[in-house]
C-alpha cells in the first residue's frame, strides 16, 4: 500500500516516484521509494525492493497518480449565507458559491462549477460546467466553458487599452466586445485578460496560460496554446494553433502567428510568423539565424579581447 507521492531523492517505501528524464538515472539507481512510474527501456535500472510501474508516458502517468493521492476539495453545493445573490442570476443546485462572493443580475453559472472566496461574476456572465474559480477573481463581459480552472486573482472582461489623441489629452474609446473562454483552458494566478475593442477577445480550447500574462483586447488564441508568465500579447494579435509562447516574450499589435509556432522566452516578435517556425530574441529571428548571429558576436568580442591584451602586452 503507498500513502504518498515524492522524488526520488526524498521518495520511502510508502511513495510513489517517478523518472521521464535519463539525466536523474542516479537518483533512480539510489531511490527508496516503493514504486517508480518510468519507461519500460529504464525498468532495469530501479533498485531492489523498487516496484518498476513502466508507461510509455511517465510525465502523464505521474500526473494521474498525483491526482489520485491529492483530489480536488470536494464540492460543498449551494450558496454561502454571506454571498450576494443578485436578482435574475441563475445557479445551478449543485454549484458551490463561497463565502463574500458576488454574483451579478442576469449571470448563469452551470452545473459543478466553484466559485471561491470573495470572486465577483458580473451582471450576464456566463460559467459552463465543472469550472473552478479561485478566490478574489473579477469577471465580467465573458462567456466561459465547461471544465476551466481559473486561479486566484485573474480578471476577465476589464476595459483594454483604447483611447484617442486629442489636442487636450486622451479620450478614452469605449470597450464594447467580450471574452470568450473555450472548453478545458487553465489560467494562471493575476493573469489579465481585456474584453474586446468592438469584436471579442477570444481564448481558444485546451490553452493553458500561465501566472501574470497580459491579453490585449481582441486577440485570439486558437486551440492548446501554451502561454508563459509574463507574457504580454498586443491587441488584435491572432494566434492560431497549438502556438507556444515562451516567458516574458513580448508579442506586437495585429500579428498573425502561424499554427505550430514557437517563440523563445524574452524575444519581442515585430512582425508574422510562418507556421511552425522557431524564433528568438529581439527582434525575434528564426532559431539558426540567431544562434549563428550570437556565435558571431561571441567571435568578434573574442578577437577584441585578444587584440586588446596584444596591445597591452607590445607596449609593456
Amino acid at each position: 500500500m503507498f500513502s504518498a507521492v515524492a522524488p526520488l531523492q526524498t521518495a520511502q517505501a510508502e511513495h510513489v516516484s517517478f523518472l521521464d528524464n535519463r539525466r536523474y538515472l542516479g537518483a533512480l539507481r539510489e531511490t527508496k521509494a516503493g514504486a517508480v512510474l518510468l519507461q519500460p527501456s529504464l525498468a532495469d535500472e530501479v533498485p531492489a525492493g523498487t516496484i518498476a510501474i513502466t508507461t510509455l508516458q511517465p510525465y502523464v502517468a505521474w500526473a494521474k497518480v498525483c491526482a489520485l493521492f491529492h483530489p480536488l476539495p470536494s464540492m460543498k453545493p449551494g450558496v454561502h449565507p454571506s454571498a450576494i445573490v443578485e436578482d435574475g442570476a441563475q445557479i445551478d443546485p449543485s454549484a458551490e458559491i463561497g463565502p463574500f462572493a458576488v454574483i451579478g443580475a442576469g449571470a448563469e453559472i452551470g452545473a459543478n462549477c466553484r466559485i471561491s472566496v470573495g470572486t465577483v461574476i458580473g451582471p450576464g456572465v456566463v460559467i459552463g460546467a465543472e469550472t473552478h474559480i479561485g478566490v478574489h477573481v473579477c469577471i465580467s463581459h465573458a462567456i466561459i466553458g465547461r471544465r476551466v480552472m481559473i486561479h486566484p486573482g485573474v480578471r476577465i472582461g476589464q476595459d483594454g487599452f483604447g483611447f484617442a489623441t486629442t489636442p487636450t489629452g486622451f479620450l478614452g474609446i469605449p470597450q464594447l466586445g467580450r471574452v470568450i473562454i473555450g472548453d478545458d483552458v487553465n489560467i494562471g494566478a493575476n493573469t489579465t485578460i481585456d474584453r474586446g475593442s468592438i469584436q471579442d477577445t477570444v481564448i481558444g480550447p485546451g490553452s493553458r496560460l500561465d501566472n501574470l500574462v497580459q491579453i490585449a483586447h481582441n486577440v485570439r488564441l486558437g486551440r492548446m496554446c501554451v502561454i508563459v508568465a509574463q507574457v504580454g500579447i498586443a491587441g488584435s494579435t491572432v494566434l492560431e494553433d497549438f502556438v507556444q509562447v515562451g516567458g516574458q516574450a513580448a508579442l506586437n499589435g495585429h500579428l498573425k502567428i502561424g499554427t505550430g509556432a514557437r517563440i523563445g522566452g524574452q524575444s519581442g516578435v515585430l512582425s508574422d510568423l510562418a507556421p511552425g517556425i522557431s524564433v528568438f530574441g529581439t527582434p525575434a529571428l528564426p532559431g539558426r539565424e540567431f544562434f549563428r548571429q550570437v556565435a558571431t558576436l561571441r567571435r568578434l568580442t573574442r578577437r577584441m579581447d585578444d587584440q586588446r591584451a596584444e596591445d597591452r602586452k607590445n607596449k609593456d
